[in-house]
């Protein structure tokens, strides 16, 4: 995935929590990028503060933010082929 190109599609408050919304995409095919703005780890609490941003490549986006709805909501959805 180019960095330049990539699309922000969601901000958490952890980086647990953009994890596992980057495992689900990527369960489905997607390729992730998970950045923090937390000095390297040494202060977590700014993942709170500065947020935790998951990227994903433009092409990936619609079906990114559809499978991130549904994992909020708890709907199911259908895999793109």
């Amino acid at each position: 995935m180019n960095l330049d190109e990539a699309v922000v599609i969601e901000k958490f408050s952890s980086r647990m929590e953009a994890d596992i919304a980057a495992g689900l995409l990527e369960s489905e095919g997607i390729e992730t990028l998970v950045l923090a703005d937390d000095a390297g780890g040494t202060y977590p609490m700014l993942q709170f503060i500065r947020g935790v941003r998951l990227l994903v490549a433009p092409q990936d986006e619609a079906h990114a933010r559809e499978i991130l709805k549904a994992m909020e909501t708890g709907e199911d959805f259908q895999v793109f082929e």
